[in-house]
């Protein structure tokens, strides 16, 4: 067993190994040595024999029992390692002690030391090797899964191929981005997802020319579901030190969304464009079709109605319409003749169809995939022409449906909820576009018939600038007037007014083009001959930015009516001038009275005053004669009443109508005979409207007063009751007190409230109803 220790020591390393040796006894001290042996020791010195060998040795301090055991036989040997000794003036050394017992008979112990230190260096460089590896290993693997993470979070697609194309590598969102299992895109080629089969050979050959790697480039990639999608990429390519391309690294974004938006806007431009130019709706939809199709890259646009063409003039009850294709766009890419032949010939009720089912709802539809689409009439045909998607959306004027658009796509199109609502919009601006065109045709159209109207209208219309000068007049115009177009394009409004009306009408014009309102006017211009014409009108000013450019004026011919109205005035001076010549004879004749009377001189008088309301009005529409024509009757009515009841007809003054009772003969009814004429005259009035188609109204007023010898105090009378009639509601009697305490008994009257009379305090006044019941 001694061997095999000893066998044991000294073939623990393959290398050639120098062993020093001490022996020592029971008592631990030495009994022999080598020649080098102090070289190991710590106190060396102290290594002499007969010496205990703790004190050249203190490592076997505490390791008494250790030797007594391997004296005693029971432990072979024992081993002390790696023992670390510090020197002054040298380097630091390691030895390994060995313990071995001699035979029994020796009773002694071997004791080998080795000086280890050149190995345990090497095993100590060794072993920081190691460490340096394993905490770079360690770090490869932490980088990688660092590297991995942040692969896998990215937001932008990553894919590395080989370079023929196979991949290698994907990450999350490039998963994502094209719907891909990892395991169903590893090894495959990468134009399973590209649409353009010769990018990587075009990545290649612009490394090779410029040795440079290809940035930002924009490919269009199908999704599992062939769905079209918008990458842009940038490449990079690995190459060995051999200079062979290894792998290529594509990393993506999608700009499918921005490349969307970007189609929005320029599909919304060349609308606005296209209805900003076009003449006609019917002119403007086969370039607005041909827009959005190009714009948003779809194939087939169509535009479906009720009638021969998209109008505004569309039934309101729109259950029983029938929805035809009035107009097809296709690009010149899709084969879709025989699916164009089948729309023009197919009709839609609503509900029915895809425009039928767009037009019930009044909202717009997608359809991701026509196979999943109920529409036996065409999605046969659509499919066998390559479409695949499709959309349309109504053409809305408030909530009056006037049309649909569709459209479709050889791709499959998912749902863009921001297009469907731009196309809502469309919608509305190409009916408002039909409207404002509507309008516009209906305004040339007005234009036209007033012009025309003007032009044969029988009054005078006129326009003038703010100098005065003529920009327009009428046939009429002319005619009335005797100038010529020529001349009145040489005029000023000012050469033509009547001198007597040039400071009125200055003063008029100036104020028309300060902005003020100007109701009715009246003027007389010298026609060519040199006559004066009188016209009466209404004249106004436009105004553009604040500033007035022209005055517009509509004036009828009062000349006729003018000189009538002069000859009455005239007669009735002459008529006014025999009464009162006339009145005093009457009144002085008749208060010749009984001298024993206590009121000889005093008579008591009732004046009604009546007038028709809006009188001047209907007179400035109407002609002379026809104003003459048409009151004739109600004062000829008037007349015989007033014979009827005995009453003196006073005068007839600027349409007042003015009787009396009790002048000049005396009578004590004076009071009712007026009521009971005032009362006859409002049922004159209504039969007349009546049987007239008219709406003429009277106003009257009644006073009764007392005159003395020489009719004094009669005008008095007469003024009370023109005030009285002058604030009389239409279509009433009212009467003074003086009349009530006569009628009071007789007739019915309620109070009306006070009224002002000139030069006197306030009276009250009193409505006159009818006759009293029984009376």
């Amino acid at each position: 067993m001694k061997y095999d220790v000893v066998e044991q020591i000294f073939n623990k390393y393959s290398t050639l190994r120098k062993f020093e040796h001490l022996e020592i006894d029971v008592h631990f001290c030495i009994l022999d040595k080598s020649e080098q042996v102090q070289r190991f020791a710590s106190q060396p010195q102290e290594v002499m024999l007969g010496k205990d060998i703790r004190v050249s040795f203190p490592e076997f301090i505490g390791k008494e029992d250790i030797l007594q055991s391997i004296l005693q036989g029971q432990q072979e040997n024992f081993e002390l390692a790696a023992i670390r000794r510090t020197f002054d003036h040298q380097s630091d050394i390691y030895i390994n002690i060995y313990i071995i017992s001699e035979p029994k008979e020796k009773s002694s112990l071997m004791i080998l030391i080795e000086d280890v230190t050149e190995k345990l260096k090497i095993k100590q460089d060794l072993l920081k090797i190691t460490n340096a590896a394993n905490l770079l290993s360690m770090t490869l693997v932490a980088y990688k899964n660092y590297m991995d993470t942040v692969i896998s979070s990215m937001a932008d697609a990553l894919l590395v191929t080989t370079n023929t194309g196979k991949i290698k590598k994907i990450n999350l969102a490039a998963q994502k981005l094209f719907d891909f299992q990892e395991s169903e895109l590893i090894n495959q080629p990468i134009s399973l997802i590209f649409d353009d089969n010769f990018l990587l050979l075009r990545i290649i050959n612009h490394y090779s020319k410029i040795n440079r790697d290809l940035q930002h480039f924009e490919v269009v990639c199908r999704k599992k579901t062939r769905e079209k999608v918008l990458v842009a990429f940038s490449c990079a390519v690995m190459q060995k030190k051999n200079e062979v391309l290894e792998d290529i690294i594509y990393i993506g974004r999608d700009i499918t969304s921005r490349q969307r938006r970007e189609q929005r806007n320029n599909a919304q431009y060349a609308i606005t464009r296209i209805l900003s130019e076009s003449q006609s709706i019917k002119q403007a939809m086969p370039e607005i079709l041909q827009a959005i199709c190009q714009s948003l890259e779809w194939d087939v646009g169509e535009l479906w109605t009720t009638s021969e063409y998209i109008s505004t003039d569309v039934p309101e009850d729109s259950e029983d319409a029938v929805l035809r294709c009035v107009e097809i766009w296709s690009s010149r890419v899709v084969s879709v003749r025989e699916f164009k032949a089948v729309t023009w010939q197919t009709t839609y009720v609503p509900s029915v169809g895809f425009p039928g089912q767009i037009w019930d709802r009044r909202s717009p539809l997608w359809i991701k995939n026509i196979l999943d689409y109920d529409d036996l009439q065409r999605s046969p045909t659509a499919v066998a022409s390559g479409l695949c998607s499709a959309f349309g959306f109504p053409i809305l004027d408030d909530n009056k449906i006037l049309g649909v658009m569709t459209f479709f796509s050889r791709d499959v199109q998912p749902k863009d909820a921001d297009l469907l609502q731009m196309m809502v919009s469309v919608g509305s601006q190409i009916a408002h576009f039909m409207k404002r065109r509507q309008a516009e045709n209906e305004l040339l159209e007005s234009e036209s018939r007033y012009r025309d109207i003007c032009e044969n209208a029988n009054d005078l219309i006129q326009s003038v600038n703010h100098c005065g000068h003529f920009l327009y007049v009428n046939r009429t115009w002319c005619k009335t007037l005797g100038y010529s177009a020529a001349e009145v394009a040489q005029m000023n409004v000012f050469d033509i007014i009547h001198p007597d009306f040039q400071n009125h009408c200055r003063q008029m014009f100036y104020r028309l083009m300060s902005g003020q309102q100007i109701e009715q006017v009246k003027v007389a211009f010298i026609a060519k001959n040199g006559q004066t014409v009188f016209l009466e009108g209404n004249i106004n000013c436009k105004f553009a930015g604040g500033k007035p450019i022209a005055t517009r004026g509509i004036f009828r011919n009062i000349t006729q009516r003018v000189a009538l109205e002069e000859a009455l005035r005239h007669q009735q001076e002459q008529t006014e001038q025999l009464w009162q010549a006339r009145l005093p004879a009457l009144t002085s004749n008749s208060l010749q009275l009984p001298t024993d009377s206590t009121h000889a001189d005093v008579t008591y008088v009732t004046v009604l005053c009546a007038d028709i309301v809006g009188l001047c009005e209907i007179a400035a529409s109407e002609s002379a004669m026809q104003l003459v024509n048409l009151l004739c009757p109600i004062f000829v009515t008037f007349d015989y009443l007033s014979n009827y009841y005995g009453l003196e007809k006073i005068k007839t003054i600027n349409d007042v109508y003015v009787v009396m009772a009790g002048l000049p003969t005396k009578r004590p009814d004076h009071a009712q005979a007026i009521a009971k004429m005032a009362l006859d005259m409002q049922t004159a009035i209504a039969t007349f409207n009546l049987e007239n188609q008219q709406n003429f109204n009277i106003c009257i007023g009644i006073h009764t007063g007392s005159v003395t010898a020489g009719a004094i105090g009669l005008n008095d009378i007469i003024n009370i009751a023109r005030c009285i009639e002058s604030q009389s509601l239409a279509d009433t009697i009212q009467v003074t007190p003086t009349t009530y305490e006569q009628l009071r008994d007789e007739f019915s009257l309620e109070p009306q409230g006070e009224m002002e009379i000139s030069g006197q305090e306030n009276i009250t006044t009193y409505l006159l109803r009818g006759k009293k019941i029984g009376e």
